[in-house]
């Protein structure tokens, strides 16, 4: 019988920092569990989202918009964060089902 508290302990170190959720990859690679993959995903579409403003920074306007993608971001991960540690399979609203779909490579 496999311990839930392990996987969800996993699915939250996805969502502390990039080094997390390499840390969170490599844990889940022995015993695969769909929870923490499921997680993974999430935060690896997040993590590439994240470099849109990154793209912004050349003009005024356009560094304010970026500024808004990354608050939007942040609540995105907030919620993801959440969910992981409420031990809940439900991902970034309307994306979370593409980025199942995209990031198969990290099952």
């Amino acid at each position: 019988m496999k311990d839930k508290t392990t996987g969800s302990y996993k699915a939250i170190l996805a969502y502390i920092s990039f080094i997390g959720l390499i840390l969170a990859y490599i844990l889940n690679m022995d015993e695969k569990d769909k929870f923490v993959s499921f997680h993974i995903k999430n935060m690896f579409g997040l993590i590439l989202i994240s470099l849109i403003p990154l793209s912004f920074v050349d003009n005024e306007y356009l560094f304010f918009m970026g500024k808004i993608v990354f608050t939007f971001l942040v609540i995105l991960w907030s919620y993801c964060l959440l969910m992981a540690i409420l031990n809940k399979k439900t991902g970034v609203p309307f994306l979370g089902n593409y980025f199942q779909k995209w990031f198969k490579f990290l099952d």
